[in-house]
């Protein structure tokens, strides 16, 4: 067996130790990773809007004729992208506590 093929091996053992330590990590990564085609990246893109309205409201420097139409058409696609997400569907442990009868004093 030469030098050449003996690095090799060592070089290959390494690599396969390396990914093998690795993947667990970059498997958590995905997991946890929010669903980017979902609900997450609709709320974030509804954030940006607001914070865009914001900046665009808070400056008297900027003409109203200028800002009107961008901050129209931002609360458009707010208002688009909110039809789009679904209503929470919130589970709880507890019932809530309107679903007791009312206390009533004398």
């Amino acid at each position: 067996m030469s030098k050449h093929a003996c690095w090799l091996g060592v070089v290959v053992a390494i690599v396969v130790v390396a990914l093998l330590a690795v993947a667990p990590a970059i498997a958590a990564e995905r997991r946890y990773a929010p669903d980017t085609d979902g609900w997450f990246a609709t709320r974030h893109a509804i954030v940006e809007r607001h914070d865009a309205i914001a900046l665009l409201e808070a400056n008297p420097d900027t003409d109203d004729g200028y800002k009107a139409p961008i901050i129209t058409r931002a609360r458009r696609e707010i208002g688009r992208l909110q039809a789009t997400l679904e209503r929470p569907q919130w589970r709880y442990v507890t019932p809530c506590c309107y679903s007791r009868p009312p206390i009533r004093i004398r």
